[in-house]
């Protein structure tokens, strides 16, 4: 099967090796590909990386081999009673992000790029960063005014240059895309390129085989969304499958101080972000929101505001149980402690530990 990307906006169709980062209509790609029906059988036991789920990913060669760097794997912890997390930050670069830059970089691997352009707000550009010193491949990263020092020195740390850009997170990325166009080099973004999605994705695929199941409330800080869109085609995956019988409501979680999704209908609201702890998800304008907002996932969803307040005494209340973590994620448990004080939930729940705590300083 020839596999490419499609626009959702115009339907035109685009290979795999093109170098514009989204469609001549201005349509964000879409993955051009359906995975074969999920099955237990069809996952690699001798690999403990995400390309164990490689069956299910739109891979056409062996050159992962030269990208992974044992991503994936993390534990699904039972931590309190009806509620799970996700060590997702026990991994290479100490964030999430690595599931879906393993799968970009392999895209970059295969159809030649010898230097990419990224923006980020720092777990992202730490992802791609060391991906693309393990595939041999040069790459500068975008970071805005107000990054943790630490995630820049990562970045660097890495091989990568890093540009810190004197604007909000918007901004660069902005700043970022103009120069990827104006000098023609490749934009290896993880919110535009759809690669990073089926790396993301098996955050899903590693719940279900871990659990046998999947909890029936997912809670998922989004900014860009990049879990949440790989969470919600693997969810869709096992639903067509017919290996679960329904599906888990997700909670999008975003911070009280910058919410454009949070009321919205179609798109994304106007809205003028401030200063907050969760600058993981401090994205004023996501690129794809109207595709995180629109009806991709058949099953329930809402979007809750993690209250800013709370946000320090969650990540302390964490790592007295051992668990230290960067303040996006624990934005994410003080929007669930919030959330399971007003109403308690039906079902049990898990929360996604997207970054680890030495990555911020705030």
């Amino acid at each position: 099967m020839l596999i490419g990307f499609i626009c959702p906006d115009c339907g035109a169709k685009a290979p795999l090796n093109i170098l514009d980062y989204k469609c001549a209509c201005g349509g964000l790609f879409v993955l051009d590909y359906t995975p074969p029906a999920y099955s237990a059988d069809l996952i690699d036991p001798t690999e403990w990386n995400i390309f164990r789920y490689r069956a299910f990913m739109p891979l056409e060669n062996e050159f992962w081999r030269d990208v992974t760097l044992g991503e994936g794997m993390t534990a699904t912890l039972p931590y309190q009673e009806g509620l799970y997390l996700k060590l997702d930050y026990a991994m290479p670069t100490l964030s999430f992000k690595d599931r879906g830059a393993a799968a970009l970089i392999w895209l970059c691997k295969t159809i030649g790029i010898s230097r990419v352009l990224q923006d980020s707000s720092g777990n992202a550009g730490n992802s791609v960063a060391a991906y693309c010193a393990r595939a041999g491949i040069d790459c500068e990263i975008y970071v805005p005014k107000g990054t943790s020092p630490k995630k820049i020195a990562m970045i660097e740390a890495h091989g990568a240059s890093c540009t810190v850009f004197d604007g909000s997170r918007d901004q660069t990325a902005d700043a970022c895309r103009q120069k990827a166009a104006q000098e023609g080099i490749y934009y290896a973004n993880h919110v535009y390129n759809p690669l990073f999605y089926e790396g993301t994705k098996t955050f899903i695929y590693e719940v279900f085989e871990q659990l046998g199941r999947i909890p029936d409330n997912l809670f998922i800080p989004v900014g860009n969304g990049t879990l949440l869109l790989g969470c919600q085609q693997a969810l869709m995956h096992l639903y067509s499958s017919k290996v679960i019988n329904r599906l888990p409501k997700l909670y999008i979680v975003q911070s009280e101080r910058c919410a454009p999704l949070y009321g919205a209908q179609g798109s994304p609201r106007d809205i003028t972000p401030e200063e907050t702890y969760a600058e993981g998800i401090a994205i004023g304008k996501p690129m794809r929101g109207r595709q995180i907002l629109g009806g991709g996932y058949a099953g329930p969803r809402g979007v809750i505001l993690a209250p800013e307040a709370d946000i320090l005494s969650a990540r302390q209340a964490l790592a007295r149980d051992g668990l230290f973590v960067e303040h996006t994620t624990a934005a994410t448990y003080a929007a669930y402690q919030a959330l399971v004080r007003r109403s308690p939930l039906e079902g049990d729940a898990l929360i996604p530990l997207c970054g680890a705590g030495l990555k911020s300083e705030k």
